[in-house]
């Protein structure tokens, strides 16, 4: 199994089926911060729906249409992040992530989108990575905007959840923004945003 060091005692490793239980826990750990924003982690509600939410990106990541990896911080899993569409086809994706409340402001989520990203861009040669968050989610959006993302629109009322209908908001980094941005960074100049590192 790998894992990709997220500096300070962090890690992004894959998570999968047979690490259900520590799943489960996380998400019990999480599930009132991320509730509001993150429908997956409400499925998980016992150890058998953690079990099926594994098994079900381990085949998305098997017919290449989803990725997921889990964020641990000091060998506690306390995040994840995933790619919830993958379409090689269109070289189209969308990235999520959420994280448990003792592990916010370390910038994880941050680091985590980062590495998803190039590996996106660089490896898989996706041309389009979106990232698509209630207008009432302000860090996810300062997420997004951290990364160097555009804001493409606002899909207004378009995600009933919670007895609530969402604004829901599209951000994107197209491939040569993402590069440009990066290559920037890498040689000692600013991009505002920070868009690579």
């Amino acid at each position: 199994m790998f894992a990709i060091s997220l500096g300070e005692g962090a890690e992004l490793r894959p998570i999968e089926p047979w690490q259900a239980q520590e799943f489960l826990a996380h998400i019990e750990r999480a599930r009132d911060y991320t509730a509001p924003w993150v429908p997956l982690t409400t499925l998980v509600t016992d150890l058998e729906s953690a079990r099926e939410r594994l098994q079900a990106y381990a085949d998305k990541k098997a017919a290449d249409t989803g990725h997921l990896c889990g964020i641990w911080l000091k060998d506690t899993l306390v995040g994840g992040i995933f790619f919830r569409i993958f379409d090689t086809a269109t070289e189209s994706c969308e990235l999520g992530v959420w994280l448990e409340p003792s592990a916010a402001g370390h910038g994880l989520i941050t680091r985590a989108s980062r590495v998803f990203i190039d590996w996106a861009v660089d490896v898989r040669g996706m041309h389009r990575v979106e990232w698509v968050v209630s207008s009432a989610n302000g860090r996810s959006i300062a997420v997004a905007e951290r990364l160097g993302m555009t804001r493409d629109g606002v899909l207004r009322e378009s995600f009933p959840w919670q007895g609530v209908r969402h604004d829901m908001e599209v951000w994107s980094v197209l491939a040569p923004q993402w590069r440009k941005a990066r290559e920037t960074v890498d040689s000692g100049g600013s991009t505002g945003g920070e868009a690579a590192r």
